[in-house]
């Protein structure tokens, strides 16, 4: 049952070769039909062409492949099985499987009976033209089995298509003269068949509401809109009401019995409630209350009570409201003077009888209550909040007093506060001030309040503070109000701020002990005694320096030395490294000099090192020196000049000293 789109070609060829899209229409049946095969879903085909035309052309195609592969298959379970009980559940996918398979069982079982294959039954054009080829299948393979029999149908077809040399696809009328079944179309040839596709010629009879879906040899008809809740879709593309009650999908309760409706279902109580009752939700009988439901269901002059599942009305009797009783005679109802009949009725103040009531004339700083009927003392600092006293309102049986806060004493007015001055009670223990409201305390310089009391006067230990330790240089002393600073007994004085430590150079002064042969040299704290001598073949040139004596053209008396110089140099402790402290080099500096410099002797803790310049050479801190100790380094400077090495030596003595000396505070050392 192949796919034929001639007819489509015919129609709508010019149009695409007008549009702005160059594809055929041979292009787009194609790819349908490729999708169709590869995908076996007609339902997500790809845009190819804008073309509406192309559109309808591909689906169609792709539709037709898969229908023609779903018969195919049914058609072959029929012949290979006999039987279609595997496609017993007929879903939208096996519905065209099954209906080819009944169609072709159906046309065999007329070729086994002996029966036309053209028959008349109403089984649709589709469903005969898949039995008829079964019928005729099954002919065409008798025949072989009996080559020289010879029948013909009661159509005459089989002589027919013998006159036309058994060339035709479907029929043959006769003279050499092809024809085609209903739903197909000769082909050019003369001898072959192509299906007509109904849905584009306009030749089917799809109601509104339902979408024709071309066939091999027919077409069908699929609604478009479902048929909505309560509701199925039939074989037959019509909606049918779905009977709740019969598949069990309702939700009626045990005590309900389900009725259908069209699309719906009602649920109907087992139980029918007689009269004066009605029924809940829940199928249960309550009562009516007519009383309530029915306006006036009683005469005038009665009064209705009711009653399970009904009502009663009796006769009504006088009955006197409140501040009315009967009369002697009982007809009728008369006032009740409260104001003499009960004895105090309002408390002490004024009573004032009213009809079916009475009054009380409450006193100043009083009100009558309309409900309990009592005179009710009125509470005026609610009533009159703020406008009443100046600060506090205190309530009284009809009245009220006024009364101060903290810190006021009662005006003569008895509602205004006047301010109290507390400072003539001495409350502090050394300055006060009176606010209003209250007072403050104050301490003199190098005081402070206490926290317990705030009027106790404590003395700061300034010492003690968390910026004490940097009050005195050195060491700090707390005092009663104050502190004072001192520094170490030797080397130091006071600075004049009176906190700072000042060094004393003892070199200036003349406290120190050096000989007539020492130099004094200062230090931080201290001082040191200085001498030096030169050696062998040396000779003293001012007050840190020996130079060389003539050599003689000695060889080791010119790798000596050329000039020894005394340097004396003091810092304190934790200096950054690599700061340099020294620096070495000649006068001046002639193009093409080697500078080399290193430390001979006296650097064997490692704390300093050289490091070469373009004009000589520096001595730097190596490691961090964190005590006090003297050094006494020799530095040697190697100078090539046109070929001549001369060398200098410096001896550098370092005094290291400590850093800022300071004591940490103990204030039980005071």
């Amino acid at each position: 049952m192949a796919l034929r789109v001639a007819l489509l070609f015919s129609l709508f060829g010019v149009l695409l070769g007008q549009g702005a899209e160059q594809i055929s229409m041979e292009d787009c049946c194609k790819n349908g039909q490729k999708h169709g095969t590869d995908h076996e879903d007609c339902a997500s085909l790809p845009l190819i062409s804008e073309s509406t035309t192309c559109r309808i052309v591909q689906e169609q195609c792709c539709v037709t492949v898969l229908e023609d592969k779903m018969c195919t298959n049914g058609i072959n379970i029929a012949k290979d099985q006999g039987a279609c009980d595997s496609l017993f559940t007929n879903t939208c996918d096996t519905k065209t499987t099954k209906m080819c398979c009944d169609c072709c069982t159906l046309g065999k079982t007329a070729h086994e009976l002996g029966l036309p294959c053209d028959h008349n039954l109403s089984v649709g054009h589709q469903c005969n033209l898949v039995s008829r080829a079964c019928c005729v299948e099954g002919a065409t393979a008798h025949q072989r089995e009996l080559p020289n029999k010879d029948e013909t149908t009661e159509n005459g077809d089989s002589a027919l298509n013998n006159q036309c040399n058994g060339k035709c696809a479907h029929r043959c009328v006769g003279n050499d003269t092809c024809a085609c079944f209903k739903g197909y179309k000769l082909k050019p040839d003369g001898k072959s068949c192509e299906d007509i596709n109904e849905c584009l010629v306009g030749a089917s009879n799809c109601r509104g509401g339902e979408r024709c879906i071309n066939t091999e040899g027919s077409f069908r008809c699929q609604r478009e809109v479902s048929c909505g809740t309560g509701y199925e879709l039939t074989d037959s593309n019509n909606c049918k009401d779905i009977d709740e009650c019969e598949t069990g999908i309702h939700n009626c309760g045990p005590q309900f019995q389900c009725q259908n409706t069209q699309g719906s279902f009602r649920c109907l109580p087992k139980v029918q409630c007689g009269s004066g009752f009605i029924q809940d939700a829940l199928g249960n009988c309550i009562d009516i209350n007519e009383c309530v439901s029915q306006t006036g269901p009683c005469n005038r002059g009665q009064i209705c009570v009711n009653t399970v599942g009904s009502y009663t009305c009796q006769r009504n009797s006088v009955n006197c409201g409140r501040g009315y009783h009967l009369n002697e005679e009982g007809t009728r109802c008369v006032d009740i003077d409260e104001c003499k009949t009960t004895e105090n009725v309002c408390g002490g103040h004024a009573c004032l009888n009213m009809l079916g009531s009475y009054r009380c004339e409450c006193e100043a700083g009083y009100m009558f209550n309309s409900i309990t009927r009592l005179c009710e003392d009125v509470n005026e600092c609610r009533h009159y909040p703020g406008r009443l006293c100046a600060h506090k309102c205190e309530n009284t049986l009809g009245s009220y007093k006024c009364s101060c806060t903290t810190g006021f004493t009662l005006a003569a007015d008895g509602r205004n506060c006047d301010d109290l001055n507390e400072c003539e009670s001495t409350p502090c223990s050394q300055e006060c001030a009176n606010v209003y409201g209250s007072y403050q305390c104050y301490c003199r310089r190098g005081y402070q309040l206490s926290d317990l009391d705030g009027t106790t006067c404590e003395d700061i230990d300034e010492c003690a503070l968390p910026t004490g330790g940097h009050i005195c240089s050195y060491r700090c002393h707390n005092t009663p109000g104050s502190f004072h600073c001192s520094c170490p007994v030797n080397g130091y004085t006071l600075a004049v701020n009176g906190r700072s430590c000042q060094d004393i150079d003892e070199c200036v002064t003349g406290s120190h002990t050096c000989t007539e042969n020492q130099s004094c040299f200062n230090v931080q704290g201290g001082f040191r005694c200085l001498s030096f001598e030169c050696p062998n073949n040396y000779r003293r040139v001012g007050e840190t320096r020996c130079e060389r004596l003539l050599c003689n053209e000695s060889v080791q008396c010119l790798t000596m030395p050329l000039r020894i110089t005394y340097y004396y140099l003091t810092f304190p402790t934790n200096i950054p490294i690599f700061t340099t402290i020294f620096r070495m080099g000649p006068s001046h500096t002639v193009p093409g000099d080697d500078i080399h410099i290193a430390i001979t002797a006296g650097n064997e803790g490692g704390f300093f090192r050289t490091e070469q310049m373009p004009t000589g050479g520096v001595m730097s801190v190596a490691k961090l020196i964190n005590k006090p100790e003297d050094f006494e380094l020799s530095l040697e400077l190697r100078l090539r000049r046109y070929g001549t090495i001369t060398t200098y030596l410096a001896k550098v003595l370092v005094f290291v000293t400590q850093e800022e000396p300071r004591v940490p505070y103990n204030p039980l050392l005071e």
